[in-house]
């Protein structure tokens, strides 16, 4: 797939456009996605757009396990299952269970989305943990603009040593949750937000 050069200082966005593709983006759920499949190739690129996130001493700490096709049935078991073993007995939901089973088998794929800690902890973890979520900002603009539905998932139990087995992660690595992906068919959605002027303090 070809890509522009983007060291170049001429670039072709528009700061309108940029704006637009930013409060445009929405958080699209499993279940109005369709069956059609997301080619290994856009997923590619959607990684490499996260991998353009800002990074404190380039530790570039996101590490992404993708699931498509059985992988998905693995980890809807994984994820009913961690519900199941995780939640009170008396708080225990059939529909949830069931729900948590077949959600992933709904996607074109999904993304755990983890931090790999910094061998010599140059920088505080707080940061590597900022740096994974410019990361999955940028997957999920990216996705946005090539019409397909994201949303980013965190379950309770995402930070616990049977999620670090399951995926294969190092005892000072975790989990930060999972981005669901999916194509649809839904119309452009309103957003919502306060007006920012209620959330800034010029000094």
């Amino acid at each position: 797939m070809h890509h522009k050069n983007i060291n170049s200082t001429n670039m072709n966005i528009t700061p309108e456009q940029a704006s637009e593709l930013i409060r445009k983006r929405r958080s699209i759920y499993p279940k109005v996605y369709t069956n059609q499949p997301i080619p290994k190739e856009i997923i590619q690129e959607i990684l490499e757009d996260g991998n353009w996130a800002p990074t404190h001493r380039m530790t570039e700490p996101w590490r992404f396990k993708v699931f498509q096709g059985e992988a998905l049935a693995k980890l809807g078991e994984f994820l009913s299952g961690m519900y199941k073993k995780t939640v009170p007995a008396e708080r225990f939901s059939e529909t949830k269970f069931t729900k948590m089973l077949n959600k992933p088998s709904k996607c074109g794929a999904v993304i755990a989305v983890c931090m790999h800690r910094d061998e010599e902890e140059r920088v505080p973890e707080i940061e590597e943990i900022c740096a994974v979520a410019c990361a999955v900002q940028n997957m999920w603009l990216s996705a946005a603009a090539r019409d397909i539905g994201a949303y980013w998932g965190t379950p309770k139990f995402m930070l616990s040593s049977d999620t670090n087995a399951f995926l294969g992660l190092g005892e000072k690595d975790k989990c930060l949750g999972f981005f669901f992906m999916g194509y649809h068919q839904l119309p452009e959605i309103a957003g919502k937000r306060t007006p920012i002027e209620e959330k800034t303090e010029w000094m």
